[in-house]
């Protein structure tokens, strides 16, 4: 790892699209507008269009058309040191959730948050990823989870899942139709979900498994910006899915999962699947479609809706979870904002596992805040692990008293479980 091997990561990441963003950006600042982190410090650091800095100026002295000439001229940035990545390593890994936020808003359509993915394999190659996260992937592949989650603790998890709703968990079963990945988080904090499945999956006649072998959604790799980490956990999943011969692979309610299996997972292995991704919201919503699964009763609180910024925003996944909120829920309301123009969470992009970053992720809470207190909830939901999991601690810290509910676990809970009339 070394400063030359950073520039050339980075020179290597500016191709033709990285190249038309950082010669398309007229530096409005409307960017700024739209990211939490700057809105709740009004420090012009965290300003988005500034993130993009590291690769500009290798763009400019190396890449631009004429930047020979100008670079003979002293026309053209200072190469890169590697005091340069130390400074900007707060500003790509502290305060950029990789939402996406600000693209929605720029007027020339700049991706920001994947030139900051770029920009994080720099880091990589400089040895500048946060300790938490080097520590986090190197968990993931010693262990198989971030979290420390071998196979022996997710069967403990699942059996006393069976136990609680006195419904078998299938794992490992060979020709299953769908196989249930879960995220770190779900599996030791929110481990209701998995029988929240499996009451959803007997009522719909679902044939679903987990895997011993691939059941660790969270991509950590994804998130710092290491792809070959990334390459070798989307493995596991892929070679868990064909060795079960499953027809489709469910990504749970985590937000950098579904990204991460469903639109980079088939470039990073170089080939396409022999099998289907699809969200866990999808898959409800298209249940209760077909008449599978049925709501008995709703809940009567004024629950309002958080949107996962990689699910909605950045995966399309909009509708779904507002069909499924209106069919448990009889006071649903909507935040301003809403939708693909949600405010974060802002625990994303590996924020929340980064320890020096919390008291600038707490203050950037400020914005949803806002949006909950325009609204007067009595409880959010959401549709993410990691996100709920930031979300009850940012509001811990505000001293904001509010349920956060996950959705599977909501329908679960309000399931009409009349068997079918043809039984």
């Amino acid at each position: 790892m070394s400063i030359n091997e950073a520039i050339e990561v980075l020179k290597s990441n500016t191709d033709a699209g990285a190249a038309s963003y950082l010669d398309a950006c007229v530096h409005c600042g409307q960017c700024a507008t739209a990211c939490h982190f700057y809105e709740n410090t009004g420090d012009v650091r965290y300003a988005p269009v500034l993130k993009m800095d590291l690769m500009r100026r290798v763009y400019k002295r190396h890449l631009a058309p004429l930047s020979g000439i100008k670079r003979a001229m002293g026309l053209v940035p200072d190469e890169l040191t590697m005091d340069d990545f130390e400074e900007f390593s707060e500003l790509i890994y502290d305060s950029c959730t990789l939402c996406g936020r600000c693209t929605i808003v720029c007027p020339m359509g700049i991706d920001i948050a994947g030139m900051v993915r770029k920009t994080r394999e720099g880091m990589v190659a400089a040895g500048l990823v946060p300790e938490d996260l080097v520590g986090a992937a190197d968990r993931a592949i010693e262990f198989g989870s971030p979290l420390k989650i071998t196979p022996e603790v997710l069967q403990k998890v699942c059996k006393k899942q069976e136990e609680e709703f006195g419904i078998p968990i299938p794992i490992d079963v060979v020709g299953a139709d769908y196989l249930v990945i879960l995220s770190a988080m779900e599996v030791l904090q929110f481990y209701e979900v998995i029988g929240a499945l499996a009451k959803i999956f007997r009522q719909a006649g679902i044939s679903w498994t987990i895997s011993t072998d691939g059941y660790e959604a969270t991509n950590i790799g994804i998130q710092m910006g290491n792809k070959d980490i990334a390459r070798t956990l989307v493995g596991r999943i892929v070679g868990a899915a064909e060795k079960l011969g499953v027809k489709y692979v469910i990504s749970p309610e985590c937000g950098h999962a579904y990204s991460a299996l469903k639109w980079e997972g088939p470039n990073l292995l170089g080939r396409a699947y022999d099998f289907e991704i699809i969200h866990i919201m999808e898959l409800l919503d298209q249940l209760r479609r077909e008449g599978r699964i049925k709501a008995r009763g709703s809940d009567d609180q004024r629950l309002t809706f958080h949107d996962p910024c990689q699910i909605v925003r950045r995966g399309g996944v909009v509708d779904e979870p507002r069909h499924l909120m209106n069919m448990v829920a009889s006071n649903f309301v909507e935040m301003d904002n809403c939708g693909t123009a949600n405010i974060c969470c802002g625990g994303g992009g590996g924020v929340s596992s980064n320890s020096r970053a919390e008291e600038l992720r707490i203050k950037a809470f400020g914005s949803k805040k806002k949006q909950l207190d325009d609204v007067k909830p009595d409880a959010m939901v959401t549709a993410c692990a990691n996100c709920r999991n930031v979300l009850e601690e940012a509001l811990d810290e505000w001293d904001v008293d509010m349920e956060v509910l996950g959705l599977t676990e909501l329908v679960a809970e309000y399931l009409d479980e009349t068997p079918p009339a043809n039984t």
